[in-house]
């Protein structure tokens, strides 16, 4: 990747992570204030864990429209996506997810569906705070992903 590219993908890579970054701080107001009985405050925190693997997601996407960017199987576009990241393809790019942090992604991912199709299913508190306790995970994972993954395309 010629050093223009390089430098325009950093920067939108770190536009990306300023958003993720301002979705991560909705998410922690809401999970400070969220209990048991405060059920908009639980939808809402729901909410910004969809839009947290949204804004991750697209992190992803970035990095694929600037290297391969073809997936087949659009019925399982979220997923590919997800597993294509932790690929390392010759000549083409290194991966920019570890294994970890893809497992934690694929989490998030599921309850991103179950969100979006749960239109008379109750939003339950356990599963919220149980992904609430995933996404933390994911935070460092993804900070230290991208910085190899960046560090990586430097000519040496």
């Amino acid at each position: 990747m010629d050093a223009v590219k390089l430098r325009a993908l950093e920067a939108e890579i770190e536009a990306q992570l300023s958003k993720i970054d301002q979705v991560y701080m909705a998410l922690e107001d809401r999970a400070a204030q969220m209990r048991p009985e405060t059920y908009a405050l639980i939808e809402s925190a729901a909410y910004q864990l969809h839009n947290l693997f949204n804004a991750i997601e697209d992190l992803l996407k970035i990095v694929a429209n600037a290297f391969e960017n073809s997936i087949a199987d659009l019925s399982r576009r979220h997923t590919e996506l997800l597993d294509r990241m932790t690929l390392d393809i010759k000549g083409i790019r290194p991966s920019l997810l570890s294994a970890e942090c893809a497992s934690y992604l694929h989490e998030l991912r599921a309850f991103r569906h179950f969100f979006r199709h749960a239109y008379t299913v109750p939003i339950d508190y356990g599963r919220v705070q149980q992904q609430l306790a995933n996404v933390q995970q994911i935070r460092p994972l993804l900070r230290r992903d991208v910085a190899m993954f960046l560090a990586s395309l430097k000519p040496s």
